[in-house]
């Protein structure tokens, strides 16, 4: 092979190395990339002016530029800072949240019934407009829906609850995986944080004990606990917020997981006697496993790219 060849698929395998890495939206990846190229070729071009050989420039520059991922992580942190107008959009659906307990309108079918809506509809918008970084935290809530579909499940006549969670809980897990295949493909910590609504949502479930039948669980107990739920919500906003301004990945992460613990304290001190210390263990294990299950799907996703021909 020549050493033309030879240096188109190094520097192809060194830029796919970097679209790896980057981590950021499509649109402003291939925009970077094709900004990288022309500098590339400017540089290589001086370098061959100023009197070195076609190899000699072409090594020169890539040794200047460093390995893959530290250009990568350098223009993360250039370009991951999400704009005020992003952080105001991806709070939205954590405040609106909040607010239905905060107001105690949460016993309002109707005002559930507008907030599901608008959260799934954002949620749609959002995917077939090029998934921008506001987007994950829509999802995460616009998941809500088939979790309280399964509740219902629980309270069909005998018999039936069974078959029924046989075809639903199947269907169930796998739109589940295919929603965090899909974000995870921008970054594994989107997936977590689309995830971070529903342990919330679940552990709060657990406080009210659904004594009763749905939709009837504990109100008096989720009525006394409503300020709190509002709280942890509020407690969720601030983690996007503060997750979306940040540049250094590994300061997002930190948030993501110190958020995780903090949120998980609130619900089972604020519950009290309704959560034990099991309970409160589980609960430190389920958002732990936001960490572990994104992060162990893209390193399957990455492997089998890998391992596709071509």
């Amino acid at each position: 092979m020549r050493w033309g060849e030879e240096l188109a698929t190094a520097w192809s395998s060194y830029l796919d190395a970097i679209r790896d890495n980057i981590r950021l939206d499509p649109a402003s990846e291939t925009e970077i990339v094709r900004e990288l190229e022309s500098h590339v070729e400017d540089r290589v071009e001086a370098l061959r002016e100023s009197g070195l050989s076609e190899e000699e420039a072409d090594r020169t520059c890539v040794r200047m530029l460093g390995s893959a991922k530290m250009v990568a992580r350098q223009i993360y942190e250039a370009h991951s800072q999400g704009t005020w107008r992003q952080v105001l959009l991806a709070s939205v659906p954590h405040l609106l949240f909040a607010l239905l307990f905060v107001l105690d309108w949460w016993q309002h079918l109707g005002w559930l019934s507008v907030a599901l809506t608008l959260t799934v509809a954002t949620a749609i918008y959002g995917w077939w407009h090029g998934r921008p970084a506001w987007l994950f935290s829509w999802l995460g809530y616009s998941l809500l829906p088939v979790a309280v579909a399964g509740l219902f499940l629980l309270y069909l006549p005998k018999g039936w609850s069974w078959l029924a969670g046989a075809i639903y809980l199947p269907l169930a897990i796998w739109l589940l995986y295919w929603v965090t295949v899909q974000t995870i493909k921008r970054d594994w910590l989107y997936g977590s944080l689309m995830l971070l609504p529903l342990p919330v949502v679940f552990a709060w479930s657990l406080a009210v004990k659904l004594e009763s039948g749905f939709p009837d669980f504990s109100a008096q107990s989720l009525q006394t606990l409503a300020p709190w739920v509002g709280l942890s919500f509020l407690a969720l906003a601030a983690t996007v917020a503060t997750f979306l301004r940040l540049r250094q990945r590994w300061l997002k992460t930190v948030v993501v997981f110190l958020s995780s613990l903090l949120i998980a304290t609130m619900i089972v001190y604020a519950a009290g006697a309704r959560l034990g210390l099991p309970d409160f263990f589980f609960l430190i294990l389920a958002m732990s496993m936001l960490f572990l299950i994104p992060a162990l799907l893209e390193r399957r996703v990455r492997h089998y790219k890998q391992t596709l021909p071509g």
